[in-house]
This record gives C-alpha cells, structure tokens and sequence, in this order.
C-alpha cells in the first residue's frame, strides 16, 4: 500500500506539465500554420497572375478588341488581388503580349507585401 501512496506523490509533483509543455510548443505551431497559409496564398496569387495575363493577351490578340485588354486582365482574377495587379500589353502586328504583377498579400500584420507575382502570356494576333 505505501509503494502506490508513493506513486501518486510523484505523480502530484508534476501536475501541469503537459499544459507547460504545450504552452512552450504553441508558438512554432503558430509560426508553421502562418507559414503554411502564406505558401498558399503566394501559390495562388501565382496562379492569378498567369490567368490575368492570359486574358489581357487573349482579348490584346482581337482585331477589335471589345474592352480594354488590361480591364480583362483586371477582372478575369479574384477582385482582393485585382487591386493589387499591374497589367501592361506590347506586341507587334503578329501577336500580342501581356504581363502581369501582382504583389503578395501578407498574413502577418504590418508587413504589407511578400513580394510580386509576374506572369507573360503571348497569344498571336487575329
């Protein structure tokens, strides 16, 4: 009987220690799903950059363009990074070019920007 009445004594010395411990751990747990949430919204201000470009190229490749290309461009992306894009068309007579950039929302507060997005789309002219 004395051996289980020692077991709980030790046992009482470390109440809250897990708590503790998870305390200590919460912060890298923080830091990597803010990492990771800011890898996906970089992938996907990638990803609209190209499709804002496709768009600009593809009505910038019409004999008579029915809008302004880099208004296409504008709102073929999400309308939170469609302020943030800067669309620009060149070309020759034979075909039409479009880039776009897009800077990279921020997660982290205070910090306004993690870079640009810059995607080309080249489509040949009608």
């Amino acid at each position: 009987m004395r051996t289980s009445l020692r077991r709980w004594r030790v046992r009482d010395g470390e109440r809250g220690q897990v708590s503790l411990e998870f305390l200590g751990f919460l912060p890298i747990l923080l830091i990597l799903g803010l990492a990771a949430i800011q890898l996906g919204i970089a992938a996907y201000t990638v990803s609209q950059a190209g499709t804002a470009a496709r768009a600009a190229a593809r009505t910038a490749s019409y004999e008579d363009p029915p809008t302004d290309p880099t208004a296409a461009g504008r709102a073929a992306i999400s309308g939170w990074l469609a302020s943030r894009a800067d669309v620009s068309v060149t070309g020759g007579p034979e075909e039409a070019t479009a880039t776009t950039r897009v800077d990279i929302p921020s997660v982290i507060p205070g910090i306004g920007s993690f870079g640009t997005a810059e995607r080309s789309a080249t489509m040949p002219r009608d």
